[in-house]
């Protein structure tokens, strides 16, 4: 309970109103629960195993059925260096900066 009411408090001292705090609140809850659950079922740990994974699920892909999946496969996710958890933190700065736009009021 400190953890959402912490939350809260951040937003409503931020200058969201009650109802923007609760819209906000629910977003970025909603976000971080689903990373979460999403990453826990991957079948990797690290962004090595993250590449042989890619790798033979490409190998079994259609290219011509599925390119931009495959595109998306080689070009990002196999590449080195390439962490699974560095999209949560892009993501939730995108949802926060969305929502940093709407309390503004654009």
């Amino acid at each position: 309970m400190r953890y959402y009411d912490a939350v809260l408090r951040s937003l409503r001292e931020g200058g969201f109103s009650v109802e923007m705090a609760a819209h906000a609140f629910s977003v970025i809850d909603s976000y971080i629960d689903g990373f979460i659950l999403q990453e826990l079922s991957l079948p990797f740990d690290t962004g090595e195993e993250a590449t042989a994974v890619a790798e033979t699920i490409v190998a079994q892909m259609p290219v011509d059925e599925y390119p931009y999946l495959v595109e998306m496969a080689v070009e990002h996710a196999m590449q080195p260096g390439y962490d699974y958890g560095n999209e949560f933190e892009f993501g939730l700065d995108l949802i926060l900066d969305a929502l940093d736009r709407k309390q503004a009021g654009d």
